[in-house]
């Protein structure tokens, strides 16, 4: 069930932004050559008349105000694709890697619609293929309520395209799940074709718990029943080549970007996915912090857009405290009152009683000393000094969940600075 939502008021085309959501208007259109409740149904559409839509296979629902004090029970149906259809269907979709994350995307990838037709699946709806239905006395077809409902589906449509292929009789959840299972027999299929080719190797978690930095050839003999050690067949070599001239990289740049991607292997080994979610400009900053030639830091330091001081601290907060030491360093939090209540308390004895630690949003601060320790997303303290010559902030030693640990890290800092 989608909540309801009105649709653009101006406009005779403004219900539908995609193409695929225009094809659902036209095919709606063409369905009547009464263009008086049509218009009317538009209205309905536009005022916000139609309740909350559900989409089942094969047909929409929903309740539209009209005349009366009582609203109507207004319907479209539409034919639901047959098991030998939906096969052909799903075929055509997994034959791309890029149609299921277009669909994900909330994109209708037109050669889609195109292979599916041609193979006689009509996954957009065709003229006069919409079948209305409603409690009102309206012998009209569609009568005003049943088009208004079609109208409001169409913005339904343009949000998730899955909403059609509810209509044509399965779910995303069930399309995601049918989806899978082809890529996993079509891999299996590959992976038997080639097993007699190929050694089986052992499983990536345990080659990435048992590799400690190195690369040692298997010894002579080794089989796949009894391997003296992990193999790693395509282990890269040192890098020994430099770039070409002119490059905007060198070859100590690329050696860490190959750092950055063993560790987000290891990382996605582990099921850790989080790396797959940050943003350019996490990206930038984690790649910064990896210890990148000068040049490329003031290529990433344009291509942020910051000043750079700025991301120069960024990219120590990430040094010292990861992505939870960035988003620290970033944006003051609302903490948890509790912990920062136990921490006051935790740090009582270690501060003067004439200048107790100044408390704001996760931040506790002596400003005597020029200290500030800051609350993470982590639950963890990360321990800050402050510049005498511009008075900002800096991180200046590795997060910890024991703010007094972090506080004698600051005190550290702060005086050997």
């Amino acid at each position: 069930m989608t909540p309801a939502r009105k649709a653009p008021r101006t406009g005779t085309r403004a219900f539908a932004t995609t193409w695929w959501g225009q094809a659902w208007v036209d095919a709606l259109e063409a369905s009547t050559l009464d263009a008086g409740r049509l218009s009317r149904g538009r209205t309905y559409a536009r005022k916000g008349m139609v309740g909350p839509v559900t989409a089942a296979p094969g047909v929409l629902r929903a309740a539209v105000e009209g005349s009366t004090p009582w609203p109507y029970d207004a319907a479209v149906h539409l034919r639901v694709l047959t098991d030998a259809q939906w096969d052909t269907l799903l075929d055509a979709i997994a034959a791309q890697a890029g149609r299921t994350a277009a669909l994900l995307d909330g994109e209708m990838p037109a050669d889609l619609v195109d292979d599916a037709r041609a193979a006689g699946v009509p996954l957009l709806p065709e003229p006069r293929e919409l079948d209305p239905e409603c409690s009102c006395p309206d012998w009209g077809y569609p009568c005003k309520h049943a088009a208004a409902l079609c109208y409001a589906t169409a913005t339904h449509l343009d949000d998730d395209p899955f909403w059609l292929l509810a209509l044509r009789g399965r779910t995303k959840d069930t399309v995601l799940a049918a989806l899978r299972e082809r890529r996993r027999t079509h891999t299996g299929a590959a992976r038997e074709a080639v097993d007699t080719a190929a050694p089986r190797g052992i499983p990536a978690r345990e080659a990435f718990a048992a590799y400690d930095g190195t690369y040692t050839p298997p010894s002579p003999g080794a089989t796949d029943d009894a391997p003296d050690r992990p193999v790693f067949d395509d282990a890269p070599a040192p890098l020994t080549t430099a770039p070409p001239p002119g490059a905007p990289f060198t070859l100590h740049d690329l050696e860490a970007l190959t750092r950055i991607t063993a560790t987000r292997a290891r990382h996605l080994a582990a099921s850790d996915t989080t790396a797959l979610t940050r943003t350019p400009l996490e990206d930038a900053v984690h790649l910064a912090a990896t210890g990148v030639s000068e040049n490329w830091f003031h290529h990433l330091v344009h291509a942020t857009g910051l000043p750079p001081l700025e991301f120069a601290r960024l990219v120590r907060a990430w040094r010292h405290g990861g992505p939870a030491g960035l988003t620290t360093a970033r944006t003051p939090r609302t903490p948890d009152l509790t912990a920062m209540a136990a921490a006051r308390t935790a740090l009582a004895e270690h501060t003067d009683e004439g200048a107790p630690l100044r408390a704001w949003r996760n931040r506790l601060t002596d400003d005597d000393q020029g200290i500030q320790l800051r609350l993470g997303p982590d639950h963890r303290w990360h321990p800050y000094t402050r510049d005498a010559r511009d008075t900002t902030w800096w991180p200046c030693a590795p997060a910890s969940a024991d703010p007094v640990a972090a506080l004698v890290a600051a005190r550290t800092a702060a005086t050997t600075a």
